[in-house]
């Protein structure tokens, strides 16, 4: 059986089922009766996409493409377990875990540029659930032997194997699983200030994120802040920013729920409403360029932009933060 867990949009952190039968993902919480069962409707693949799943998986045909995947007949593709009733979020609803969500940031091109010029980068795509932005930045060129896709919950990682039709032999990125607030895994250290050449790194030997700190040149933390409140929003920020390098071009990026000012958003998906604390392109950006790191050190781009989710529309915030 699958895990209960995050699934995009609201990333990371596992689910779990109080007596109440409410579910938290990060800190929201949720009524699951209240979330329909998956539409396939939704899938909606754009041409750019389905010829990236095509050439990944080999399959030519559109609805043998659209049976592959977890969602589209209401079972997982190992047939173990009803993904409706153990994921019950937007991303499994909506499809929205195959949108090839990293590649439409504007950003997507420089890290592609890091992974072509930079010796040794390396890539973290964070709450990766079946590492897709990762497996599309490896055939866009990124070195996929410099890629770590990390998750909470492993049966997801191995799912990304049985989605892309690969095996840990023929796929040389890292799957690595972990939860950032275990200092085990994921310590909080001070943003490096080493800008020299960072040495090669055997991402396959890892157990935990501490080796790499200061060392990685990308971060993708798509749809991953606004799955916590305030606090801890802070701290995975302080947590990333030990991660990355010092060199000039380092960068963590994101999308997030967004909002004009900060505070709590209300958003009802699928008939279920979510109470999620959203940062305003001012906060964000104040955050980052003299808490997190030291003022005029970093480059924090924010944009706000409004997408049609079902039949609502809702603010998103696309961001970067780049080492200067």
């Amino acid at each position: 059986m699958l895990p209960q867990h995050k699934l995009h949009p609201f990333k990371m952190e596992s689910a779990s089922m109080h007596e109440d039968s409410t579910r938290t993902l990060g800190d929201i919480k949720f009524h699951p009766a209240s979330v329909p069962t998956v539409d396939t409707s939704l899938y909606n693949l754009s041409p750019a996409q389905a010829a990236f799943f095509k050439t990944q998986t080999g399959l030519d045909d559109d609805e043998e493409l659209k049976k592959a995947y977890p969602g589209s007949t209401g079972e997982s593709i190992q047939g173990e377990s009803c993904l409706d009733d153990i994921a019950p979020y937007p991303c499994i609803h909506g499809y929205s875990f195959l949108r090839l969500n990293l590649s439409t940031l504007s950003v997507y091109e420089h890290i592609l540029e890091l992974g072509r010029e930079r010796p040794n980068a390396v890539l973290l795509d964070i709450g990766c659930c079946f590492g897709v932005d990762s497996r599309k930045a490896a055939a866009d060129g990124f070195p996929a032997k410099n890629i770590i896709a990390s998750d909470l919950v492993n049966e997801f990682l191995q799912l990304s194997h049985e989605l892309f039709k690969t095996t840990p032999a023929s796929y040389p990125g890292c799957l690595l699983p972990g939860d950032i607030f275990d200092p085990e895994f994921l310590s909080i250290a001070a943003p490096s200030n080493d800008v020299s050449p960072a040495q090669a790194v055997d991402v396959s030997s890892l157990k935990s994120l501490n080796p790499l700190h200061g060392r990685i040149s990308a971060i993708n933390a798509i749809a991953f802040f606004h799955l916590f409140n305030e606090e801890k929003q802070l701290h995975v920020a302080r947590a990333l920013a030990g991660l990355l390098s010092a060199q000039p071009g380092s960068v963590i990026c994101g999308a997030d729920t967004g909002t004009l000012e900060k505070g709590i958003v209300a958003a009802n998906l699928t008939g279920s409403e979510f109470q999620i604390f959203s940062h305003s392109p001012e906060s964000w950006s104040s955050l980052w360029d003299g808490e997190i790191f030291e003022k005029g050190t970093v480059k924090v781009e924010t944009e706000l932009v409004e997408i049609p989710l079902y039949d609502k529309q809702y603010l998103i915030m696309r961001w970067s933060v780049t080492r200067l």
